[in-house]
């Protein structure tokens, strides 16, 4: 079945190379053929680095006032659009229709974020930080006084790499503070669902960005791999596997790219006895099968403290039993499919993986009431997992939640602390001592108090720990406004 290939954005314009060879999306609740997202338009990518190079003085040396009056009017142009990304994400990823909103909620809180660079690039400064007397004409003249101040600049062109869970909001963690900072960017989205990717950045060429500021490639090793060796390249962002995030900090670093890698993660949740009963099955469920748990901040283990489970997890198992799975579009749809026949299989392995291993399955995804058609699995829940499996220690990335049990909350907190991972770990009880304990001794960057999910709004950092993140300074917040900027010093003297 013959479809169009999606053009690359360069320097304000649509770009058709597509290469010598593409991947072919589908609709993964239909099976429908969408577009081909070239792998290997390297010539394109080159293309996007020297519009995004061209376009870096003139940019750069725009007020910063200027510069975010862009943004100011991008998000106008997203609220109008907001409908129409979101059918696209449906689509092309299977998000259910309310996801699929939420998440380009998301992205416009990170663009709201971002109309705050005058403030946030703001310097420091320190007068009369020494005197100098070396040129004093007399004795009686005193030092000369000697002033310090350190601004923020850009660092020149930047690139983003962003995963398929979230096409549209992950972009929009980057491109935004970059450019409001004065860098130019190129953005390579993934190419399993990019599509709500173009028509974002289409979107942001109405906003009036010069040529060049914002472009986009799409691409494969072959084109990563370009980007990340570049002489014109100073900054990379990424959002993905471990496994890759490893090689991505490693390759641009070596390259002398400062990076930020957000990456895999296991993520805890503890359940004590003492939980509001209602929140904690509603909170584990939300956090281990929305987004049918292909996302990073996915509660894909629970610990359930003391006699937790003898109330808990009857619960859990019949509220997920009543999700509808569906396509996205589809009525009362609670959770939509995996994004491509590759991650459904992935996932079912790791349901065989489990009972190999002789976890107890309590949920069998692969026997609820699917639809015929697309790359469907229901809810599979396991009880009685040890740490020592595999489904307690590899990210599975789908809605496939282990269920392990403590007599404490510090035998929890240990059991946690052993994943290699540390993005997220989330408590529900209503204890402040069990509360404060959990958060002195949890090895997790992003925690929940009886919040199933501990996603932080754009003014704070996604700050994850241990394999979870790769450099020194995270997405959002201020830390992300500190990665698209450098240090200058100035000693200043009057004589």
């Amino acid at each position: 079945m013959s479809t169009a290939t999606l053009p690359h954005v360069v320097a304000g314009k649509a770009l058709n190379d597509p290469g010598t060879t593409a991947r072919t999306n589908v609709n993964p609740a239909t099976g429908e053929a969408l577009s081909a997202a070239p792998l290997d338009a390297v010539r394109a990518a080159e293309r996007a680095v020297q519009a995004a190079s061209e376009a870096f003085p003139a940019w750069s040396a725009t007020p910063v006032g200027d510069r975010v009056q862009h943004l100011f009017r991008y998000k106008m142009i997203l609220e109008k659009h907001a409908d129409e990304l979101a059918d696209i994400i449906v689509e092309e990823h299977g998000k259910t229709r309310g996801e699929a909103m939420g998440s380009v909620r998301r992205g416009i809180d990170c663009i709201e974020h971002a109309c705050g660079a005058p403030i946030l690039m703001m310097g420091r400064t320190l007068p009369q930080i020494a005197v100098s007397s070396s040129f004093c004409r007399t004795e009686d003249e005193g030092g000369v006084g000697i002033d310090s101040a350190v601004d923020r600049v850009p660092v020149g062109v930047c690139v983003g790499i962003t995963p398929f869970n979230f096409p549209v909001m992950v972009p929009m963690w980057m491109w935004p503070m970059s450019v409001a900072c004065g860098n130019t960017f190129v953005l390579k989205p993934s190419e399993k669902d990019p599509a709500s990717s173009v028509r974002s950045i289409e979107l942001a060429q109405e906003a009036g960005f010069p040529p060049g500021v914002l472009n986009l490639v799409h691409g494969g090793p072959d084109v990563v791999n370009h980007l990340l060796t570049h002489d014109d390249v100073r900054a990379v962002s990424f959002v993905g596997s471990t496994r890759a995030g490893s090689y991505i900090y490693k390759t641009a670093a070596a390259n002398g790219k400062r990076v930020q890698c957000m990456c895999g993660a296991k993520n805890y949740s503890i359940v004590m006895p003492d939980a509001n009963r209602g929140a904690a099955v509603d909170g584990i469920l939300g956090s281990a099968f929305g987004n049918t748990g292909q996302r990073c901040l996915a509660g894909s283990v629970v610990i359930m403290v003391g006699d937790s489970p003898d109330w808990f997890l009857p619960a859990l198992v019949e509220a997920a039993k009543k999700i509808k799975v569906a396509p996205g579009r589809e009525q009362g749809c609670g959770m939509g499919p995996m994004q491509d026949a590759e991650s459904l299989e992935r996932v079912r392995s790791y349901v065989q993986i489990g009972v190999d291993e002789g976890a107890e399955l309590v949920l069998d995804g692969r026997e609820a009431d699917l639809p015929a058609k697309g790359c469907f699995i229901g809810p599979t829940i396991f009880d009685n997992v040890t740490p020592d499996m595999r489904i307690a220690k590899e990210e599975v990335f789908g809605p496939l939640l282990s269920i392990m049990r403590a007599k404490t909350l510090d035998e929890a907190v240990a059991m946690a602390n052993t994943s290699e991972y540390g993005n997220m770990a989330v408590i529900f009880t209503d204890s402040g001592h069990a509360v404060r304990r959990f958060e002195t001794t949890i090895e997790a960057g992003m925690l929940g108090i009886n919040v199933g999910v501990p996603a932080p709004m754009a003014a704070f950092p996604f700050a994850g720990w241990k394999k979870s993140f790769f450099g020194d300074l995270h997405t959002n917040g201020e830390d992300g406004f500190r990665f698209f900027t450098k240090s200058r010093v100035t000693v200043r003297r009057w004589l």
